[in-house]
């Protein structure tokens, strides 16, 4: 269902407003709340709309950093909470790996497998953090490359004593190739290949991996076809020299198909499908971070099937939206011994029960298909607006209803996301100067239209005070 009883967003104080800031003050007498943009009133919250500690209505573009797949309080999702299973899995929280409930196998096959990407039959689930998913991907791919590398899979008695101090030969050195201004977590190994933000790093030991550049291509497309080109064949090069080159075993590259916190950086389908062939050329795992594309937002439930990819990744990882973690892969990426990938829960049952529900409603309610339909008619509205206030906004661009536009500058757009939240609006920031949009994936045109009525206001007004 996709009733709610907000139609538009309604705002009673500047936002945050005096609830709010008090509830920011509180907590930061025991918890670092320098980030905290509004307290949520989760019972409130309906639809596309976020109701704040103040009562005001916001339309939530921003959809709790793209991970909220329905909305607020979905009925589906709420009818969920009386699944039989539901109670005992919340109690008794079970240790996947060893001691899995009896319907697992089943709700496994009915969500996660249901939609796993093309070619890849396997699936390792998590909690809900992205980060602990790629870091999985990694040690996959390592464990992989170094049965490659022995013509081996099982370990020597020198390789198992050395990797327990740490020391080679059990503990090789190999990498994993990553990109300029990517973002794959905030953990150690995935730290180590993200690039998005010093703050993020600084005083944080990280491996000597490689890192390649990403390219960074001008908008619209078809108007800069050859600078683009020129741009994407450049860092291929750039990729290759690094293959060639690194003194260091490169067990693996990693992409996300739209660099996020980077701010929303993407290529042409023609660059990841030279990416993979390198890939393949060179015996290095293919992985693709699909944490925050995965589930729909770009009108694909992969936004990697719009590459049309002759040979499929050999990694898939996910979260957010899916409510839980981990990734897909082929049977050649499972570990040959066990408790190679292993933790104690090894996902979450009771967030497996939502996913499924989750996958139903996209199916049944063909919300891929509106994600296409309305990310379109954003799109052109945001061209338009982009023609009318060539000084302030640009560059626009993304898949679906995962989009963005640049600002002219990082103070403008932070005056921009100020003075929309001001007006009823919820919208991201990335990268230097980006903002971005990761709505529900049940986003209507009527929202679609107050976002570029209200973003408008903002622009006309940002133009006549620069005036």
């Amino acid at each position: 269902m996709d009733a709610c009883e907000y139609l538009k967003p309604e705002v009673f104080t500047n936002v945050p407003g005096p609830r709010s800031k008090t509830l920011i003050k509180q907590l930061n007498e025991v918890q670092d709340s320098r980030r905290v943009i509004v307290f949520t009133d989760m019972e409130k919250s309906r639809g596309c709309y976020l109701v704040d500690a103040d009562g005001n209505v916001l339309l939530d573009l921003f959809g709790q950093i793209a991970s909220l797949p329905l909305g607020y309080n979905h009925p589906t999702l709420l009818e969920a909470l009386k699944s039989p299973e539901f109670p005992s899995y919340f109690v008794q929280r079970p240790a996947l790996a060893i001691f899995p409930p009896i319907q697992w196998y089943k709700v496994l096959k009915e969500a996660l497998l249901s939609v796993a990407p093309k070619g890849l039959s396997e699936v390792f689930t998590f909690c809900s953090c992205g980060s602990v998913a790629n870091e999985n991907a990694f040690k996959a791919a390592f464990i992989w490359k170094a049965s490659i590398i022995k013509g081996r899979n099982t370990p020597t008695e020198e390789e198992l004593n050395s990797a327990i101090g740490n020391r080679q030969p059990g503990a090789p050195e190999m990498a994993i190739l990553s990109f300029e201004k990517a973002l794959h977590g905030r953990t150690l190994g995935a730290l180590s290949t993200t690039h998005s933000k010093g703050i993020h790093k600084v005083d944080i030991p990280a491996f000597a991996w490689p890192i390649a550049p990403f390219p960074n291509l001008l908008f619209p497309l078809d108007k800069h076809r050859i600078q683009n080109e020129y741009e994407e064949e450049y860092c291929l090069q750039k990729i290759e020299y690094i293959l060639q080159t690194s003194a260091i075993t490169i067990a693996g590259v990693i992409v996300e198909p739209i660099l996020s916190e980077g701010g929303d950086l993407i290529a042409t389908p023609s660059f990841y499908c030279k990416l993979r062939q390198l890939a393949e050329f060179y015996q290095i795992a293919f992985i693709v971070d699909e944490v925050q594309t995965g589930c729909g937002s770009t009108g694909t439930f992969w936004a990697h099937e719009q590459w049309q990819l002759e040979n499929p990744p050999d990694i898939v990882t996910f979260g957010k939206k899916m409510q839980v973690s981990g990734f897909y892969t082929k049977m050649e990426f499972r570990p040959p011994q066990p408790s190679r990938i292993s933790n104690t829960w090894m996902g979450d049952p009771l967030r497996l029960l939502l996913c499924e529900k989750i996958i139903k409603e996209i199916e049944s309610r063909q919300l891929l298909e509106r994600v296409s339909n309305v990310g379109a008619f954003i799109s052109l509205g945001l061209e338009q607006l982009s023609e009318s206030y060539p000084e302030t906004i640009s560059n626009v661009r993304g898949l679906g209803t995962f989009l963005a536009f640049d600002s002219s500058t990082e103070s403008i757009r932070d005056i921009i996301l100020t003075k929309a939240r001001n007006k009823g609006l919820l919208l991201g920031e990335c990268g230097i100067k980006t903002v971005r949009l990761r709505p529900p994936l049940i986003l209507q045109l009527r929202e679609a239209k107050v976002f570029l009525e209200l973003l408008s206001q903002v622009l006309k007004t940002i133009s006549s005070n620069s005036d």
